[in-house]
């Protein structure tokens, strides 16, 4: 009865110093860990809005970028962390889906991180040089099954969005096309701009500024509705492909175990930096969209992510898409 009462009192005072931490927090700067190379998306969504969230938190938050092994460096050093909300993690689809099924993590992204916040999303759509010998989905989906092999395909590296999102169209399409790797997106985008690739599923976000000036082709947006940047083209659904989405979407999460009202507090501030106006007007002005209220919740988070696991694993790993 003696050792009961020693841990029922155990267990209390640590129920106090967590509810005291939590009610204290933040008393220092925040990390935010950026899984990829500097100046990346998540660094520009990251810049956007850490000085409304400084504002909210009342302490500075401090961006890193730490690339590596298709960001699985960066997100295996929050899911270590203490889970204090002192080191969080603004992740993305590649980081936060992809790799789960493509890389020997030491970690487990359904049970080792708490979602904080969906913050932005953009949806990948289909373009190709300039000169490319079609004019709409009909005819590119005609001419590369007339010519198996033959089109060149930019990603931004094995099981990264734009090469799932390939497989994916060849899949829906019977069509075949040879996929070149490039380290980061620019590079790709540059190569399509120049003639020297043929196709790429890109970000409207990263590239529609070249649909606009006319630099590229677009051929269909791979969402539901249109995207607000180019109105003009098409979705999927319209032409044919239904169920035919995928979204490079970027997200807030927080080490296993960090105390409820921390993840609120981080939540909190997440959702007024995507309210504020200056910082909404940037990321409009940049393409991305921002999820409704309803989705912005930690638990709408957390229903989201194991849906788009759930759908993504078995098609990379059918694909026997490897590490190289």
């Amino acid at each position: 009865m003696k050792a009961l009462r020693t841990t029922f009192a155990f267990a209390v005072a640590l129920g106090a110093v967590s509810t005291g931490l939590a009610q204290t927090y933040p008393s220092r700067p925040v990390t935010v860990v950026i899984p990829s190379t500097a100046g990346g998306p998540g660094e520009i969504l990251a810049r956007i809005l850490s000085e409304r969230m400084t504002i909210s938190l009342g302490q500075p938050l401090i961006v890193e970028t730490v690339p590596g092994a298709g960001g699985t460096i960066g997100v295996g050093r929050v899911a270590r962390a203490a889970p204090d909300g002192y080191t969080i993690l603004l992740g993305n689809w590649n980081s936060n889906v992809a790799n789960g099924a493509i890389y020997p993590v030491t970690y487990d992204l359904t049970k080792d991180f708490e979602p904080v916040a969906l913050l932005t999303s953009a949806p990948l759509w289909i373009v190709s040089r300039k000169t490319f010998p079609a004019n709409n989905l009909t005819e590119l989906i005609a001419w590369l099954r007339a010519n198996p092999d033959k089109a060149s395909a930019a990603t931004v590296g094995a099981g990264t969005a734009a090469h799932v999102c390939g497989l994916h169209f060849q899949d829906k399409t019977g069509t075949r096309f040879q996929f070149v790797p490039y380290r980061g997106g620019g590079a790709a985008y540059q190569d399509v701009v120049a003639g020297h690739i043929d196709l790429m599923c890109a970000e409207t976000s990263a590239t529609g500024r070249y649909v606009r000036v006319g630099a590229i082709k677009a051929f269909a947006v791979l969402a539901r509705t249109r995207w607000s940047g180019a109105a003009d083209v098409p979705t999927t659904d319209e032409l044919g492909l239904p169920g035919l989405y995928i979204s490079f979407w970027q997200s807030l999460w927080a080490p296993r175990g960090t105390p409820k009202n921390v993840v609120a507090k981080l939540n909190q501030a997440a959702v007024q930096a995507l309210g504020d106006p200056t910082a909404n007007k940037r990321l409009i002005e940049l393409g991305l969209e921002i999820p409704s209220s309803e989705q912005q919740t930690p638990e709408a988070l957390g229903i989201y992510h194991k849906a788009e696991i759930e759908k993504w694993w078995p098609i990379i790993k059918a694909a026997g898409i490897k590490v190289e």
